[in-house]
């Protein structure tokens, strides 16, 4: 146990002192800059840019350790690497922890921003540090005020009523996370209301069809899940909008209501409206109970339900005592309120139709409301609603209880439904969009000032490109409570109009920060261009980035906003593509007792503690051989002091041998005939090369590469003395290979290994290194055989055995014969090395 840590290592592998000289060595070669060239390949390597909040953790660094690997390795492959890093600085945790800690949002971040970057640099990881960003720079975040401007100009701007979270004690805009169980934060016993106020908006809606439609460009480049999650989110439906009369409140009018399923609307039983709908005033007016009613309207508008709960939310409601008619059966349904209809998703109501939908099955049950059946499967007995313990929503079957239409395919009724609802002038057909437009404004100081006027005399007037950046003032009000703080900050409201030269006030809202993280990737490529927010002909050249990555948390809103932003961008002529990201991948988190690592749950394992202790190799090292990288990964103590002694031991090897190798440099190994152990140290080192090569570029797996190469030094070490039966220029090969390959994953260590061995250059200068396929052939593998296709047993048997040998020695095995015997052999599956199936009758 002695050399378990940095400590017991004496005169050997020092991490600190060797991590140390060659960052300075990489940053004074300046190794990891890069700049547009067009004679060479590029390749454009991002992990999501951090919000800089309190130190890094061993959590983080996963992300940026399988970044960095992807990074050398196709700076290896002769690639022009763009490996940058930057800050995703603005956020309401920053003006909170300005306001406990009475210190200014901005030295907060940015000494969270120089703690960060002390740790990333610690790790040597291979960013181009000249490309940083931080958003919340003027010379940043002028450019989010430019596109503001630009998407005003072109109506993908604009400014609406909203319903937001009100604290009536903070008096002030709480943001969702700020509401638990519907009562404030800061204020526990405090109840949060929601209020209507005007704010901005974002047309993305404008870009729905395009969002979705090129998710095709992006198969086989993101996972499937995150695919399936842009395609949920965006929610195109195809459906009918009908209007369903208001049968006994005078001057009400007509409910219209969204469906993708008018072929089960004889099924309705009621109809249940968001609780902020525009019409309960009317609903309610008269009604004996409307105190009771306005009681549970307001829990239900402070407990409002969010669209990713619907599903799991417990269905409450209650009945206005007000009735409609169904416009095709004339029958009067009660209208109730449901917790669960969103007024910002279709149109705020929704038909009832127990039988065929789980949602109002749950909620009919509950509050004793008829069920009926209209859509009876075409197999098996028939569906009775007394019986009914789900709900049949297939598609297969015929219509029943539906007037004139039954008999209908449910295809077929909604067709024919649809035309008639038309005809008759109560509805429509008509697609629909679950995604809604983005809302941006946030009534918060540590953001972007949107950049616009309100003058008494031109309305609202865009703040000239000229007059860009609006800048934060230095020295607001920050007290979380009253108005936002920007309105309580005199010098930057009074403004005078652009227009009209008159007094004016300046909007004091401030952009989500999802309008940072939306476009930074391409800020990357030319991060100091005042004229621009960049060079055009520099991203045509890096675009699209060639791999992201981040976690799966980002696989909504961001990935969602940064699309919308590209398309936003080619349609201005900045760019020419339509997807920012080529190929996406979602790592796993970091857990340490069984849940993801968390300063809030004091489970965190700090980086620097980490390089400290053990060297940042080896933090690297365990991050990416714990666990494949898209699965999760659980701490452990006991495996990281596993990594340890593994890098010594990689040393201890190389420094034992290179004095004897060194005078081999240059030389071959020739056409001599190698000895035994020769052939076995060649053949060892050439396949875990092939398969290193293969986890590499092709699959990631970076925790089998690193397993391959402790094979390789066991096997290595099982051939000591190597001065025995070995001569120096196969040594040399063999652990100038062994090197390489760890170049990607323990860069420092494989610098040091390098000069070691000889070599004056840094690998910086060193390519990837081809296998010998000849080298590299398995001389005996391992055949799966089954018989009728169910696996009986193994043969280890000489690689490229012929079929028909395979087939004879197969039949010769006791656990084949078994299964065979009394039987005939009609055919045999073959695949060469690897199974043989033999089929019997």
């Amino acid at each position: 146990m002695a050399e378990h840590s940095p400590e017991a290592t004496g005169a050997g592998y020092d991490p600190q002192k060797v991590e140390a000289k060659w960052q300075k060595r990489w940053a004074d070669a300046r190794v990891f800059e890069s700049d547009v060239d067009p004679s060479r390949p590029k390749y454009y390597v991002l992990e999501m840019l951090p919000y800089p909040s309190g130190t890094l953790h061993m959590g983080h660094m996963r992300n940026y350790a399988i970044g960095d690997v992807v990074a050398r390795v196709k700076r290896m492959r002769g690639f022009n690497v763009l490996h940058p890093m930057g800050w995703d600085a603005f956020g309401l945790p920053a003006e909170n922890a300005a306001i406990q800690n009475n210190t200014h949002p901005r030295t907060w971040t940015n000494d969270n921003i120089a703690e960060f970057q002390k740790v990333l640099r610690r790790f040597g990881f291979s960013y181009d540090w000249r490309r940083e960003i931080s958003t919340c720079e003027p010379e940043y975040y002028r450019w989010n005020q430019w596109f503001f401007l630009r998407m005003l100009e072109r109506g993908l701007a604009y400014r609406k009523k909203s319903r937001v979270n009100w604290c009536p004690k903070c008096c002030t805009v709480l943001a969702n996370e700020q509401v638990i169980n519907g009562y404030c934060w800061r204020h526990e016993d405090t109840l949060v209301e929601t209020r209507e106020i005007e704010q901005w908006f974002l047309k993305t809606t404008a870009y729905a069809d395009q969002l979705l439609d090129d998710l095709k460009l992006l198969e086989g480049g993101w996972p499937d899940r995150v695919i399936t999650m842009q395609r949920n989110w965006i929610g195109k439906s195809q459906g009918a909008k009908i209007k369903f009369p208001v049968a006994d409140a005078p001057g009400a009018g007509s409910i219209e209501v969204f469906t993708t399923r008018i072929d089960t609307i004889y099924g309705a039983t009621a109809l249940i409206v968001a609780p902020t709908h525009p019409l309960l005033p009317k609903l309610l007016e008269n009604s004996p109970n409307r105190a009771e009613a306005e009681t549970k309207l307001a829990r239900m508008r402070q407990l409002s339900v969010k669209a990713e709960d619907l599903a799991t939310a417990e269905k409450e409601g209650f009945f206005t005592g007000k009735h409609a008619s169904n416009p095709f059966s004339g029958e009067k349904i009660p209208i109730g309120v449901g917790n669960f209809v969103l007024m910002d998703y279709g149109t705020g109501a929704v038909m009832c139709v127990p039988a065929h939908d789980q949602r109002d099955l749950e909620f009919c049950r509950k509050y004793n409301l008829p069920v009926r059946v209209v859509v009876q499967p075409l197999d098996g007995e028939p569906l009775t609603a007394e019986k009914m313990t789900a709900p049949f929503e297939e598609h297969q079957g015929k219509l029943v209880n539906s007037g004139p239409f039954n008999g209908l395919s449910p295809e077929e009724a909604i067709a024919k439904m649809t035309a008639f609802a038309e005809q008759e002038g109560f509805g429509r057909a008509e697609i629909v969009f679950r995604l809604k437009d983005w809302g941006i404004s946030r009534q918060r100081y540590w953001g972007t000032p949107i950049p616009v006027v309100y003058c008494p005399k031109h309305g609202t007037v865009a703040v000239p490109d000229k007059d860009l950046p609006v800048v934060l003032p230095p020295n607001p009000k920050l007290t979380g409570m009253g108005e936002s703080p920007l309105a309580a900050t005199p010098e930057f409201v009074n403004t005078t109009c652009p227009k009209c030269g008159g007094p004016a006030r300046r909007e004091t809202d401030t952009m989500d920060t999802f309008v940072d993280s939306s476009w930074y990737f391409y800020r990357y490529c030319d991060p100091h261009n005042d004229k621009a927010p960049f060079d055009s002909a520099k991203v045509a050249y890096w675009f699209p980035i060639d791999q992201y990555i981040g976690g799966i948390t980002h696989a909504i809103l961001h990935l969602l906003y940064s699309r919308f932003w590209c398309k936003v961008m080619r349609d201005l002529g900045l760019i020419t593509h339509s997807e920012p990201a080529a190929r996406l991948f979602t790592q796993g988190m970091v857990l340490k007792g069984g849940v993801a690592m968390s300063k809030s749950r004091g489970n965190v394992v700090g980086a620097l503690e980490m390089a400290e202790k053990f060297g940042a190799d080896t933090g690297r090292l365990y991050t990416l051989f714990a666990a494949p990288p898209e699965k999760d990964l659980e701490w452990s103590e006991q495996s990281i002091e596993g990594c340890w002694r593994f890098v010594n031991r990689v040393y201890r090897l190389v420094e034992r041998h290179a004095e004897s190798v060194r005078s081999a440099k240059g030389k071959s190994r020739g056409q001599a005939t190698p000895t035994e152990k020769e052939k076995v140290l060649l053949r060892k080192t050439h396949q875990t090369l092939r398969r290193v090569t293969q986890d590499f570029e092709s699959r990631w797996h970076f925790n089998s590469a690193i397993a391959l190469l402790m094979e390789l030094a066991n096997a290595i070490h099982a051939q000591e003395p190597l001065e025995e039966g070995v001569r120096p220029e196969v040594r040399r090969e063999v652990l100038e290979l062994f090197t390489l390959m760890l170049t990607p994953m323990t860069p420092h260590l494989a610098e040091e290994l390098w000069e070691m061995l000889g070599y004056a250059d840094g690998l910086w200068k060193a390519s990837w290194p081809a296998f010998d396929s000849d080298l590299a052939r398995e001389e005996e593998v391992e055949v799966v055989v089954q018989v009728n296709g169910r696996v009986r047993g193994r043969l280890k048997v000489p690689a490229g055995l012929a079929e028909s040998e395979l087939v004879t020695l197969a039949m010769a095995e006791r656990f084949v014969t078994q299964h065979i015997n009394g039987k005939r052999v009609v055919k045999h599956v073959f695949v060469p090395d690897k199974l043989i199936n033999l089929v019997v009758a």
